[in-house]
């Protein structure tokens, strides 16, 4: 079956037909998002038009969806008006084509599951660094969603109570210290650099420097590791999928993988780590693989 998959994201959305998990025609375009929800919607709408030859719709949201009805339940003012879209409705009504909407965390762990990754598993934690830290589970080749399609928000777990500020209104949250924008704020404050870092950068700086690996990276690495080792423990997975630009880093893996296994209890250490697989198409595919399971 051929699949158009699209992944709607506060940035950027993405799109492409989909095959076996093999995407082509990939096209991506700027979201736009300041234009609000609606326009977000009208642009997915066109994108629809200029591809043919499709049997269903897959699509990857950025927000907390309903899988069962295609609606966004609750989403940030990064896309603003985006909560209570219909997306499934909308896109069903107008091209009569069956379509499949998940969140966009959770479709990229299911095309790391089947095609990347996490391959072969039959458990998978799945975590993405970047403004934040998104999370998905994987069982059985299954997503779990929680009681309010919501599980997955790993970065919302604490692990420092009561100390810093989360923009979820809490204190102490993992995302504060294990996030990029966590790990390029500590890297600011640690080199004297007041603006303009990314990860990319950093990396570079710390060719140059080791005191940036000593001062900066190791000490976020430990942040990492002290979510993840709560997680182990919770879920037992046989995987543990690491996402983001900054998880390409050969360093960051090889830093968890050596220093975690001290700080779990054995029985759990039978826990794989890995590097996310499928870059920029992992939505798309995820959510077309999801679109053509969908009943």
């Amino acid at each position: 079956m051929r699949m158009l998959g699209i992944d709607i994201g506060g940035t950027n959305i993405k799109s492409g037909i989909v095959v076996d998990g093999v995407v082509s025609g990939f096209h991506e375009m700027p979201t736009e998002a300041f234009q609000g929800g609606q326009t977000v919607m009208n642009k997915v709408l066109r994108l629809i038009t200029k591809y043919n030859n499709y049997n269903r719709i897959g699509i990857s949201s950025a927000g907390q969806i309903d899988p069962a009805t295609g609606q966004v339940i609750f989403a940030t003012d990064n896309i603003p008006g985006w909560t209570g879209m219909r997306i499934k409705q909308i896109i069903e009504q107008k091209f009569a084509v069956p379509t499949c909407v998940e969140n966009d965390v959770n479709a990229a762990a299911i095309a790391e599951a089947y095609y990347g990754a996490g391959k072969g598993k039959d458990s998978m934690v799945c975590l993405t660094f970047g403004t934040g830290i998104g999370g998905a589970i994987v069982e059985q080749g299954k997503l779990y969603h929680g009681s309010a399609f919501s599980a997955g928000e790993f970065g919302h777990i604490t692990i420092h109570g009561g100390h810093r500020d989360c923009t979820c209104g809490n204190k102490g949250c993992y995302e504060v210290y294990a996030s990029t924008k966590a790990l390029i704020n500590l890297a600011e404050e640690k080199l004297g650099i007041s603006e303009g870092l990314n990860g990319r950068m950093l990396m570079a700086l710390a060719q140059e420097n080791e005191r940036v690996y000593t001062d900066v990276i190791n000490p976020w690495l430990d942040e990492v590791i002290l979510g993840l080792r709560t997680l182990i423990h919770v879920f037992n997975p046989s995987l543990i999928v690491l996402g983001g630009g900054i998880m390409e880093q050969s360093y960051m893996l090889a830093y968890v993988q050596e220093h975690i296994q001290r700080q779990i209890m054995p029985n759990f250490r039978n826990v794989e780590f890995l590097s996310a697989k499928l870059g920029n198409h992992a939505g798309i595919i995820g959510a077309a693989h999801l679109a053509v399971k969908m009943e």
